[in-house]
Parts: C-alpha cells; sequence; structure tokens
C-alpha cells in the first residue's frame, strides 16, 4: 500500500530524528594553526555552516594549536584513520608520514607558480592521492592553501646556499625537509611547531621555514629580521573526514557536507592566495614590522635547485616515477601559459 505524501514526510522526519539521535553530540575538528589565519577561519565557516545546513545535526567543534593532537603535529593523520578526530584540515606536509606520496608538494623547486600547484590538483595526480588517502582510511572532501614556503631567520640574508651553512633552521618532522636543508649546509632542528615558538624566542635556533602569512601571526618578527622568498616547496591543505565518521552519516549529510567542504575551501583558496600574493603583505613586513625581504632571481634559485637536486632524485624514487612526471608535465605547462 503507498502511504499518501503527508505521511511519507512524517516517516522521512522521524528518520532524520533517529539518525540524528544517533550522532555523536560533538563531531571533532583539528587544525594545527590558530584562528587568525586564512586556514583558522575556514575552519570556522565550515562548523558554522555544516550546523546550519544539517539543521543541527552535526555540530563541530574546532580544536586550534594543535590542542586534539598535544603538539603532536605529524599523528594528526592517525588520529583520523582511529576515528578521535572526526574532521581535519590538514597540512598535507603533515599528513606525509602516512601516505608517502603527498611528499609530492615537498620536491624542492618543482612548483613555480599556483596555476602549475591547481593543474596538479585537479589533474590525475591530485585525483590519485585523493584516492590514497581515502585508501588509508581518510575521506578527502576538497583541496585548501597554506602557500609556498619560504625563510626567515635572525641571522642573515640569504641570497645563495652558502648563506644557509651552519644555521640551525626549525622544520617540521618530515624527513624531506630535514634533507633539503642538510643539502643546503643547513643544521636543521626537528620540532613541533608549539615547541618552536618558545625556541624562536630563546634563540635555541636560527631560523625556520612556512609560508609567509604565519609570520605576523605568530610574530615570527620579533625573532626573526630576515625573509627569503624562494618558494622552495608549496603546502596545499586537505579538508577531510575520518573514514569511520563517514560511514555513520546519512547519504543526505554526506552530501552536504561535500557541497559545503568545496564551497569553503574555495573561499579559503582565494584567501589565502590573495594574502600571500597581495604586495601589501610584503610591504607591511618591511615598513610596519622592520623585516629585510630578500626577493630571489630565477638565477639564484637554480644554484638552490641544483644544489637540492640528488634530493629531488632520490625522493621522486620513493614517491613513485610514475607520479611525479605526470606532475612535472603538468607543472612545465603552467610555464609557458
Amino acid at each position: 500500500m503507498r502511504l499518501p505524501p503527508v505521511l511519507l514526510l512524517l516517516v522521512a522526519g522521524f528518520g532524520y530524528a533517529a539518525l540524528a539521535a544517533d550522532y555523536k553530540p560533538e563531531f571533532k575538528m583539528s587544525v594545527v594553526v590558530n584562528e587568525d589565519t586564512a586556514w583558522g577561519r575556514a575552519a570556522n565557516r565550515f562548523a558554522d555552516a555544516v550546523r546550519f545546513r544539517t539543521q543541527g545535526r552535526i555540530k563541530i567543534k574546532n580544536y586550534f594549536e594543535g590542542r586534539l593532537f598535544a603538539g603532536e603535529q605529524t599523528t594528526e593523520f592517525k588520529l583520523m584513520q582511529q576515528g578521535t578526530a572526526d574532521f581535519a584540515i590538514g597540512s598535507t606536509g603533515n599528513w606525509s608520514p602516512q601516505v608517502n606520496e603527498l611528499n609530492l608538494f615537498f620536491l624542492p623547486f618543482l612548483f613555480s607558480n599556483y596555476a602549475a600547484l591547481d593543474a596538479v590538483e585537479t589533474g590525475e595526480p591530485g585525483k590519485r592521492l585523493f584516492k590514497l588517502v581515502e585508501q588509508n582510511g581518510v575521506v578527502p572532501i576538497a583541496w585548501g592553501e597554506n602557500g609556498f614556503r619560504e625563510v626567515t631567520n635572525s641571522t642573515r640574508a640569504i641570497r645563495r646556499p652558502d648563506d644557509l651553512q651552519g644555521l640551525k633552521i626549525r622544520v617540521p618532522p618530515i624527513p624531506i625537509l630535514v634533507e633539503i636543508f642538510e643539502a643546503l649546509g643547513a643544521k636543521p632542528v626537528t620540532m613541533n611547531w608549539d615547541q618552536a615558538q618558545a625556541a624562536f624566542q630563546q634563540l635555541i635556533v636560527d631560523g625556520q621555514e612556512n609560508p609567509v602569512a604565519l609570520i605576523i601571526p605568530y610574530k615570527l618578527w620579533e625573532a626573526h629580521k630576515h625573509v627569503t622568498l624562494w618558494h622552495y616547496a608549496i603546502d596545499p591543505l586537505i579538508l577531510a573526514v575520518s573514514a569511520k565518521t563517514w560511514a555513520t552519516l546519512s547519504p543526505e549529510d554526506q552530501s552536504i557536507l561535500q557541497k559545503v567542504g568545496e564551497e569553503i575551501m574555495a573561499e579559503q583558496k582565494k584567501e589565502a592566495r590573495e594574502g600571500l600574493t597581495d604586495a601589501a603583505l610584503v610591504d607591511s613586513l618591511e615598513k610596519i614590522y622592520q623585516m629585510e625581504v630578500t626577493r630571489l632571481s630565477p638565477a639564484d634559485i637554480e644554484a638552490f635547485r641544483e644544489k637540492t637536486k640528488f634530493v629531488y632524485d632520490k625522493w621522486s624514487r620513493d614517491i613513485g616515477v610514475e607520479i611525479v612526471r605526470s606532475a612535472e608535465k603538468l607543472a612545465e605547462k603552467q610555464k609557458t601559459n
């Protein structure tokens, strides 16, 4: 017997009510950085939009500054696999210990502009990376942006590889980054971001590498007077959900998360890039925060590229030659477009 339309609506309503009752009262979102970044603001917008669009069925609490993983930033992906973290907007670098192929973005000087990165993300390499992430127990929703990684320090301007000789540079505990700075003659010091900020103030380390967008919110200008814009690596973000959490959600709510996530991260990527490429940001670093900004020419960068070539070749084999060559072709094409 076919139910009248009114009864069908009532049945559907009861189904949603029962489902919402089975959901966690709070879903946890992990975020490495603070709220005063394009990354952090996107996390808040996502939580608000999801709660609104699901009529309160999914309530997300954001754990900023790595509070959910107690400062061990490269364990964030494991928390997602376990379902301890339901959501994350995570750095591909921080997730690379569990998904080795994500080291693609840290191959030194592979990407020269954002168009090259977009081509890789939307092309076959990006699709393959999303499949690999999902195969490892985390469902990727959308790409985001943290930006090109630059280097700051308290000692001297860095214009050539020799300028890095002997400098203690903080890097996250990611092996490829350690090897890059060793190849350039620096002394990389691995520590998590919360520890690093105290180390800068106490002059335990001389410098660090990160997108310039983190300089102002984390007041790096207080300890570091030199910043070199060299675009040696890039750090895409991924908004993702634990596969264990994803499996508990209705198809309707999965669809809402996918749509909202794509919308929010497209906005995040635009906002992040505008901030990173805006001349006003670099201008403020120089005029307001009294930093010395060093801009490298293509010829300058070639010297750094040559010094790190053996690291590039080694990690290309480790990541997978096929995916690296595919990314290289897409990136090279964007140089001439």
